[in-house]
């Protein structure tokens, strides 16, 4: 005679049935508020963008209004809108012209950032890839170089350039640039460099690659984003860079925001002016941002996630 055996049952135990719904049921309410927390931080994040986009935003809108307008408190933000104060910046009203102060601002930034490329690549890979003795030690000294204000220097740089007669000379910006740009690029390119794989160094040199062969088709390939977030950063510190260019330049090599502070005077209204002068000012940088954006984010990231 066969048994017949029963099946067994969660349902008979209570308790093993309980917790078997639990398991196999999911957590609406935990997805529920991860989805709320979801929206949350990304209403915040939108809410951090726009308070830092809002006063950009206002310098343009008050760039296309009228002096008296731009001058009403509280502000009109319903105000006719006019070129006026683009005319007058481009000198179509006013006589001066803004693009020898643009082409001096563009050739020293320019010119200034692919000295520090040329200058920080190397070094870098000495600092990273090939260390030296006491690199650490020499990292520290391009860090201090950054201690001392720019104006605590200022004087004995106008003195120098006045006894070299380089003052009001476009070269004595670049040099200056450069060299303040420098130990950043260095600190830089030393944590991009670090990222670049030592197998494909060590299989470039023993095809017989050199070390100009290195940087060249190795290592520059690699650490492209990097160099092109570098290159953006000391663009920007020397495009927007007001005491030197104010102090040692006058009319022959003045930059751009030496030219913009002249629409600030002690006469009349000017608020419209200095936002549409700040405005194209500022054109070139967003326009190279814009332009490197992706290599901007990779270059920044590296070296973040190991």
């Amino acid at each position: 005679m066969s048994t017949i055996s029963e099946p067994t049952s969660t349902s008979t135990n209570p308790a093993v049935a309980a917790t078997s719904f639990k398991a196999a049921r999911p957590n609406k309410r935990r997805g529920g508020v991860e989805k709320k927390d979801h929206w949350a931080w990304g209403i915040l994040a939108w809410a951090v963008g726009l308070l830092f986009v809002a006063p950009v935003l206002w310098m343009v809108l008050t760039s296309f209004h009228s002096e008296v307008d731009a001058a009403t408190n509280p502000p009109s933000v319903f105000a006719p809108l006019t070129l006026d104060a683009y005319r007058n910046f481009f000198g179509v009203t006013s006589g001066s012209e803004p693009w020898p102060p643009l082409l001096n601002s563009l050739t020293a930034s320019v010119v200034s950032t692919i000295l520090v490329l040329v200058l920080a690549i190397p070094a870098a890979y000495a600092l990273s890839i090939k260390p030296v003795k006491k690199w650490t030690d020499v990292l520290f000294f391009f860090l201090s170089t950054k201690f001392l204000p720019i104006v605590a220097g200022l004087l004995p740089l106008f003195l120098i350039a006045n006894e070299l007669r380089l003052l009001d000379n476009i070269n004595t910006l670049i040099i200056l640039y450069t060299s303040m740009n420098l130990p950043i690029a260095v600190w830089m390119m030393r944590s991009f460099l670090a990222e670049v794989p030592v197998e494909m160094l060590e299989a470039a040199a023993l095809d017989g690659a050199g070390l100009i062969t290195l940087l060249r088709r190795v290592v520059a390939p690699v650490a492209l984003p990097g160099i092109a977030a570098t290159a953006l950063i000391c663009f920007i510190f020397s495009w927007n860079e007001l005491l030197l260019a104010r102090t040692l330049t006058s009319l022959v090599a003045g930059t751009a925001p030496s030219f913009l502070t002249g629409f600030a005077t002690s006469q009349g209204l000017f608020l419209a002016q200095v936002c549409a002068a700040a405005f194209v000012v500022s054109l070139p940088v967003l326009a190279a941002g814009f332009a490197a954006q992706d290599k901007l984010v990779q270059g920044l990231s590296l070296g973040a996630v190991k």
